[in-house]
């Protein structure tokens, strides 16, 4: 009990900023968590998908591939069973990937923008916090209060900094982590795209 009443002091003292700076912490911390259930359930048995689907422009059986892609539920197979929905033509099987790419992005960059804007946003707040907070406690020289209520006052005042640099600590983290996941995405599913075609090439260059 003695260490939650201890929070809630630290947490009164830093301002009224205390709150909005909360407010972004579990708005990060929700991020996280539905960012990293999206990413997992796109990436889920990636490596197997990715061989067997080499396997299959292997042997040429582009049909094997695209049923590959129709059976798994990642981004990944998306595009590339859309790229294959238009074998027919090179030109028309890039643009389909491109297209299916740029869709697919969109949903792996949802809501990492607000961790960006977080990662500015919470700093500022905890000085905004921490300044307030020392203009209230140097008032008090008016009252003609002790030097030591002065130090003890300007050190819960910067509770807010201190708040504001872990929250944008927190969201960095994390807006850190899927970004390079998404760059992976991109690469893999780039480098997936490159062997449709090439397969294609050689296909038609046989024929």
């Amino acid at each position: 009990m003695d260490g939650i009443a201890y929070g809630w002091h630290l947490f009164q003292s830093g301002g009224v900023v205390m709150y909005p700076l909360l407010l972004l912490s579990v708005i990060t911390v929700a991020i996280a968590v539905e960012r990293l259930s999206y990413y997992r359930q796109n990436r889920r048995g990636s490596m197997a998908f990715f061989a067997a689907v080499r396997t299959a422009l292997a042997a040429r059986d582009f049909g094997k591939a695209a049923h590959l892609c129709a059976e798994s539920p990642t981004a990944v197979a998306r595009i590339i069973g859309q790229g294959l929905e238009h074998d027919a033509d090179e030109a028309a099987m890039k643009d389909a990937f491109e297209q299916r790419m740029t869709l697919e992005a969109a949903g792996f960059r949802r809501y990492l923008d607000y961790l960006s804007a977080i990662v500015t946003i919470s700093p500022l707040l905890g000085l905004l916090g921490t300044v307030t907070g020392m203009i209230r406690t140097f008032s008090i020289l008016d009252g003609g209060a002790g030097a030591a209520a002065i130090t003890g006052g300007v050190g819960e005042a910067l509770v807010a900094t201190a708040t504001g640099l872990c929250v944008a600590i927190l969201a960095f983290c994390a807006y850190t982590y899927f970004d390079h996941q998404f760059d992976a995405i991109v690469n893999d599913t780039e480098a997936l795209a490159i062997d449709v075609l090439n397969a294609k090439k050689e296909s038609g260059a046989r024929a």
